[in-house]
């Protein structure tokens, strides 16, 4: 009895498939689902710092359950009660909205990371509120999260194959897809494996040199 023998020559026609899936689900849910959990979870932390207190304990119920539930169910959930909107764009928001609870625990620490002195130093120099933040704080606060954004982006990427779950024909699944059709899955599940490194890992070393910049800017 053999196993499964790889055939380069079916490697190779499968490639093109799974490209179309990687540029036309992969990449773009990754890059727009970073867009709004970067931004998203910039705002939630910021309503965290400014809002009252009943607004703040809201959000913050809504955060939690949101990160104790899983990517999969969220999505399940959304494509269910979404059923006239495309399985790609309610990808692309839940993922956002998924990430964006953690990428405000991130700015929160990037806030708290902000010496006093800079708030009293804004204070005494009757800045306006506005101007503070946006003047003061948030500047010193992207300098210490971005390495962590990072991160929670590369770690989104890896996530997209539960898309796959809504119907959406991510790379993965277009891997399956080509298997079934040809009855072996051995060579496009394996491509999927090294598409995923070739792109996650030139990502994390630019990642880790952009943090040693900042380490050394700071």
């Amino acid at each position: 009895m053999t196993g499964p023998q790889w055939n380069w020559s079916f490697a190779w026609e499968s490639l093109p498939a799974l490209l179309a899936g990687f540029f036309q689900a992969t990449l773009v849910v990754t890059v727009l689902g970073t867009a709004i959990a970067a931004v998203l979870g910039l705002v939630v932390a910021i309503v965290r710092y400014v809002a009252p207190a009943p607004v703040t304990a809201v959000v913050t119920f809504v955060m939690n359950f949101i990160r104790m539930t899983p990517l999969i169910v969220q999505l399940l959930f959304a494509y269910y009660l979404f059923l006239q909107v495309p399985p790609l764009t309610i990808g692309i928001v839940v993922f956002g909205i998924h990430y964006a609870t953690y990428m405000a625990e991130v700015y929160r620490a990037g806030i708290e990371g902000v010496p006093a002195g800079q708030w009293e130093a804004a204070t005494a120099l009757s800045l306006p509120k506005r101007r503070t933040w946006f003047a003061v704080v948030i500047p010193q606060a992207l300098r210490q999260t971005i390495p962590s954004l990072g991160n929670y982006a590369i770690a989104m990427f890896k996530d997209t194959p539960f898309l796959l779950t809504i119907g959406v024909v991510e790379m993965v699944q277009a891997g399956l897809v080509f298997g079934g059709n040809h009855f072996s899955y051995l060579e496009p599940i394996t491509l999927c494996g090294v598409i995923f490194l070739l792109a996650s890992y030139p990502t994390s070393l630019l990642i880790r040199r952009l943090e040693k910049r900042l380490a050394f800017a700071s």
